[in-house]
């Protein structure tokens, strides 16, 4: 437990200056369309580049930031540097940034989003913002003020993870998201288990009649595309298509819009 705990707090130690020292750096996963496979566009991850540990797992680092307040700066970073690389893909293709629910309490979005858009020269309809359900717990009048306004700078929101949180309907009709991503929970067992694919079948009824698109997460075989396809999903993300890859990748991707052939797909 001693054990532990000091690496933990060795950890914390370190991840306060790794911003300033530049070990932390944008990865892109590819989010292809449902029928032809062609790259819409791409979900920033962030990884920390250790210079002695390697890459640590943003499951370890990023909770220690959102309780250090470091997730602050960083979600910031963030921002920056995928509206400033997303500039550079073709006029179609999008970015989108996952945001913590503690940059809603301790920022302010809408003046950060608008500063980085403007300075990257990035369309705001190109840019996606990434909400999980659990900021609905604080559903303060601020945080709805911070969604409207987000919205009517054109900036598009999804409703990331959803179904594994407090999943608030009564948002959705308040706050009009332009998506809903279906958590790779609901997708792992597909097509085999049957309540999976009658809860992604409700999900995908409920986005359509809302007119909203519905991205499935964490697709990984044949199978599982053919049966999300047949659920009526818009567009997949997953390793059946691409793990995450560095910001030069993305970009040839993204010039091409197409991606390799699976070699693993029927």
């Amino acid at each position: 437990m001693d054990e532990r705990i000091e690496a933990r707090r060795t950890l914390t130690a370190d991840l306060r200056g790794a911003l300033d020292r530049g070990e932390f750096v944008l990865y892109f996963q590819p989010i292809v369309t449902a029928k032809e496979g062609r790259i819409r566009g791409f979900e920033a991850l962030l990884r920390w580049r250790h210079p002695a540990r390697g890459f640590v797992s943003p499951a370890d680092f990023i909770p220690l930031a959102e309780e250090t307040g470091v997730i602050i700066p960083l979600g910031e970073w963030i921002i920056r540097e995928a509206c400033r690389i997303a500039a550079t893909w073709p006029g179609e293709v999008s970015v989108a940034v996952n945001l913590s629910p503690i940059q809603f309490r301790h920022s302010d979005l809408p003046l950060l989003v608008r500063s980085a858009l403007r300075e990257s020269g990035l369309a705001a309809t190109r840019l996606e913002l990434e909400i999980t359900e659990s900021v609905f717990l604080e559903a303060t009048p601020a945080i709805h003020a911070m969604l409207t306004t987000l919205r009517e700078m054109r900036v598009r929101l999804s409703l990331d993870d959803f179904g594994t949180g407090y999943s608030s309907l009564s948002y959705l009709r308040r706050i009009a998201f332009d998506k809903i991503k279906i958590d790779q929970s609901f997708v792992r067992d597909l097509p085999h288990e049957r309540s999976g694919a009658a809860i992604v079948r409700a999900i995908v009824d409920l986005a359509t009649g809302l007119d909203m698109t519905i991205t499935a997460e964490g697709v990984e075989t044949e199978a599982q595309r053919l049966c999300l396809l047949h659920q009526g999903c818009h567009e997949f993300q997953g390793y059946l298509f691409s793990k995450p890859v560095p910001a030069l990748e993305a970009g040839i991707l993204a010039a091409k819009r197409d991606l390799p052939e699976r070699p693993h797909a029927a």
